[in-house]
């Protein structure tokens, strides 16, 4: 956390030299409140979760210090919503974690959680509280409650992703294993997945309902994901390619906004003075940043690209600090993959370690969406860029996301001598995917 915070801390100083050739004047704020953050999420670690996974949380800060100097350079008023929404975050992490003081207790409110989940998906779609965007091209992805505006699919994907586990977990045998006679031959029985299809594809409906098509791919990615892991069945697999890419030609049919994006993404230069512009000025900016960057406060460049702080901030980071800035977030994203899947490894159930896959998958496919976007590999799709971006709804979200990863991983290390002598917690069990 120390190492995250100094890091945080010399890039703001060294991109305000930049800039204006002098030592930030409000350094003292900035260096309390990062610090701050840093203190409050060790103490709530070694208090609450002090065997847990050790690398989770500075990796996060660090990638939200990282956006944080980019914020702070090019709009500074949002600078200080974005800082205070970190504080908001790492005060909810340690909330959550004292909520939370055994996963379990999330299996047992599964339909509770999917009904909240609902309910947040379908509250922008409601006339008075649900506002449309410049920012999402029209789509109603935000929520207006008085001075409060916020993005409610934040925080239902990651109650979506408990329900989607527990479920997965309960049904796991019948999910995978033949049941069903046809003739001869033992085949998949259909019917436990048909409530879980239907959950889904609502969820997928009100998504599209709201142009909201990067989170709709990220629902859809986690979904196939836990299905896959849950079952061991490449067919699953199989079925969610053949889905998605019969979902994507019709939705680029239906929807005006897919059908937009295929077309900046396959030729952007064919609407260089429309809607491509911002992913062209994105090419050029990171073009120009090189293998060494131009320089943190050094550059003007970045000020031409539409969203520089929220959609396109990746490109800034690789047009300031480079392709080795870049590399080095992409690499923090890898590293927190990692420790999530190791969790996963490590959960001493079937729902800890769906619970565990799921959220690790949420943050590694948000990531890489819009990543790849950027970079031309896939449509861009506008989604925010974990912990980086700017955004209230995502970062306070994400900080939750992580503190679930945590106690899921103080669960599967803390009772090492239990774990030896045979005693387990009702419920807990070896995962182990059926044939």
């Amino acid at each position: 956390m120390v190492f995250a915070a100094v890091i945080t801390i010399a890039l703001y100083v060294v991109a305000e030299l930049g800039a204006k050739n002098k030592i930030p004047p409000h350094l003292g704020p900035i260096l309390a409140v990062v610090l701050g953050i840093a203190l409050l999420g060790h103490v709530a670690n070694r208090w609450l979760v002090p065997n847990a996974n050790a690398v989770v949380l500075p990796l996060a800060t660090l990638l939200n210090g990282l956006g944080y100097v980019v914020i702070v350079r090019w709009t500074p008023p949002a600078a200080k919503a974005q800082a205070t929404w970190a504080v908001l975050g790492m005060l909810l992490y340690v909330v959550a974690l004292l909520v939370v003081q055994h996963t379990r207790d999330l299996d047992r409110y599964r339909y509770l959680l999917l009904l909240g989940a609902g309910l947040l998906l379908v509250s922008p779609l409601l006339p008075g509280i649900g506002v449309s965007s410049a920012l999402t091209l029209g789509g109603r992805l935000f929520v207006h409650l008085g001075p409060i505006q916020f993005q409610p699919v934040e925080i239902a994907k990651i109650m979506l992703c408990v329900f989607f586990a527990s479920y997965f977990a309960e049904k796991k045998e019948l999910l995978s294993i033949p049941t069903a006679r046809v003739g001869n031959r033992l085949v998949l029985d259909p019917r436990p997945l048909i409530p879980i299809l239907v959950a889904w594809g609502l969820a997928m409906l009100v998504i599209g309902l709201e142009n909201d098509i990067g989170f709709a791919m990220l629902i859809f990615a986690m979904f196939i994901g836990l299905l896959w892991i849950t079952t061991g069945r490449w067919s699953y697999l199989l079925f969610g390619v053949l889905l998605f890419a019969g979902g994507a030609a019709a939705a680029a049919r239906v929807f005006p906004q897919v059908h937009e994006r295929v077309s900046i993404w396959l030729d952007p230069w064919a609407q260089a003075s429309g809607s491509g512009f911002q992913l062209i000025q994105g090419y050029y900016a990171m073009a120009h940043g090189g293998v060494g960057g131009a320089g943190l406060g050094l550059d003007a460049f970045a000020s031409d690209i539409p969203f520089h702080t929220s959609d396109m901030i990746f490109s800034v980071i690789a047009d300031e600090m480079g392709f080795v800035g870049a590399a080095a977030v992409v690499i923090a994203f890898v590293l927190l993959v990692g420790a999530g899947l190791r969790i996963a490894q490590t959960a001493r159930s079937d729902f800890s370690k769906l619970v565990a896959t799921g959220l690790t998958m949420l943050v590694g496919f948000q990531a890489f969406f819009i990543m790849a976007g950027v970079l031309r590999i896939l449509p861009f799709t506008g989604i925010t860029l974990p912990f980086v971006a700017y955004g209230g709804s995502s970062l306070v979200a994400n900080y939750a996301l992580i503190a679930l990863l945590m106690r899921i991983s103080e669960e599967g290390t803390s009772t090492t001598a239990e774990l030896a002598m045979g005693v387990s917690h009702p419920g807990e069990n070896r995962f182990v995917a059926a044939n």
